[in-house]
């Protein structure tokens, strides 16, 4: 039986508010996040490195994977339904179902670093302020329902969110990178950038672990296709936008972390908040009159993350939207608001259990709640995985498919590209199941680890086979 997202109509009511514009912002303020500059330059020049095998083994191939599905299949629910055209139902909720699931507990965990940043916009930032529960609780509320709400009352509102959050994003990574240009003219870098500085050592755990943090920095760019049935001229429009947004990611992320290791010693990076470091670093160098650019620049960080939540909040409410349809998820998951014509339940569902997870967070610090959340987000990333193993396994499937009508076989690039991508992914997931050095108790890490995981993917089977058993036809008498 084919469900209704198979149809070749659009769901009821979508409106098409998104241009290419829209989505090249879109696909910046999901993917670029500048937190990453300083977690990867604190380790030194290497990183640079590790950030271009990145791009080429992991971001490159899986721009083009959804570069290819989402002009072949440009519709709502993009990796859940490309998984579900793919390998059937069964396992397309499975793929959706990490996806969705993974995603409630990443608006909360973005905004409450947001929060922290947020205290160097009004000269706070070594106050403690951050610390402050009360603070930190009032502010993530605040920005997660103002995006929220903007999602809901209508895609043409909501991705203005998005939009000013893409450009914030992208704008402190840029002048971060200019001051590191002024003052390189003038003055010697921070760090050494000779061969062996630049080499990095993958028989050391920490380098392996950052190499694979590194490459998911570069995930979220399938994240614009899950709406593809609000976008203008969406076949030809989403793999357009993927060959501008993606060079400017992948290069804001490999020179900002050169520009960030130029003007700091990596020994003296804050790990929080060390791309700010680096442009009140930089800007002092260039003269005492430009210290307040890294005030600006984390204002606009601020901004950008909250436009960030927003994209988040809408990606993955439209996956839950297209199994709501198929009715794996209850119906009302599938309705869309009659006034702003956006699937209403699926954003306030998420909104209201990242807000749960949230207080749970903040209020259960220092108590065994902390630690059953630590566990939870060990588990997100493995999850999180999963959709990604799906996206590489379907593009391999479809372009064999593709080939095999035309009578050629798999093209030598489309079979590296894929195993690529996956073999990447694949190495992420066992790196995400190895217990951080120096944890007293290995075992009961992956455990925790992998128990949490196979208990999330139970429950997805339970609510799926309840789903199927209803959507039996019972016969009388049989």
């Amino acid at each position: 039986m084919r469900s209704l997202t198979d149809q070749g109509d659009s769901p009821p009511s979508l409106a098409k508010a998104l241009k290419l514009r829209d989505l090249v912002l879109f696909n910046i303020v999901a993917v670029l996040s500048l937190r990453w500059l300083a977690t990867s330059a604190a380790t030194g020049p290497s990183a640079l490195t590790l950030w271009v095998l990145a791009a080429l083994f992991f971001f490159l191939p899986l721009s083009v994977a959804v570069g290819y599905l989402s002009s072949r299949f440009p519709k709502e629910g993009g990796l859940y339904f490309w998984t579900k055209r793919a390998f059937g139902d069964g396992h397309g909720f499975l793929c959706g179902w990490c996806y969705w699931v993974n995603n409630i507990l990443y608006p909360a965990n973005l905004l409450m670093s947001t929060a922290v940043i947020a205290t160097y916009v009004v000269g706070r930032g070594e106050s403690g302020l951050g610390e402050s529960w009360s603070y930190v609780l009032v502010a993530t509320m605040t920005a997660l329902w103002l995006a929220i709400i903007l999602n809901v009352v209508g895609v043409g509102t909501g991705k203005w969110l998005e939009n000013i959050g893409g450009i914030a994003a992208a704008v402190p990574g840029l002048v971060l990178i200019g001051i590191a240009l002024l003052v390189a003219i003038r003055q010697p870098p921070a760090n050494s950038f000779a061969f062996e500085q630049l080499t990095p050592n993958l028989r050391n755990f920490a380098q392996v672990n950052l190499w694979a943090s590194i490459a998911f920095a570069f995930s979220g760019i399938e994240l614009s296709s899950t709406m593809a049935d609000e976008v203008t001229d969406s076949r030809r429009n989403l793999p357009r936008s993927l060959l501008i947004s993606v060079p400017v990611i992948a290069s804001l992320y490999i020179i900002g972390t050169g520009a960030v290791l130029w003007l700091v010693p990596s020994g003296d990076i804050n790990i929080v908040s060390g791309f700010l470091q680096a442009t009140a670093a930089g800007a002092g160098r260039l003269g005492e009159s430009l210290v307040w650019i890294a005030a600006v620049a984390a204002a606009l960080y601020v901004l950008g993350n909250i436009g960030g939540v927003g994209a988040w909040l809408a990606g993955p409410a439209r996956v839950a939207f297209a199994i709501g349809i198929d009715r794996y998820f209850p119906p009302a998951f599938g309705r869309i608001h009659p006034k702003w014509k956006t699937p209403h339940v699926a954003i306030l569902t998420q909104g209201v259990l990242a807000t749960i997870f949230l207080i749970l967070s903040v209020l259960g610090e220092g108590t065994t709640v902390e630690k059953a959340y630590l566990i939870l987000l060990d588990t997100m990333i493995l999850l999180y995985f999963i959709p990604y193993v799906y996206l590489f396994l379907s593009y391999l499937l479809f372009r064999r498919r593709e080939a095999n009508e035309r009578g050629t076989g798999l093209p030598i690039v489309a079979h590296l590209i894929g195993l690529s991508g996956l073999l990447l992914t694949l190495f992420a997931m066992a790196v995400a199941v190895i217990p951080p050095p120096g944890d007293t108790d290995p075992l009961l890490f992956e455990l925790k680890v992998l128990g949490g995981t196979g208990g999330f993917i139970l429950f997805g089977g339970i609510l799926y086979w309840r789903a199927r058993w209803r959507r039996r036809p019972h016969h009388h008498g049989s």
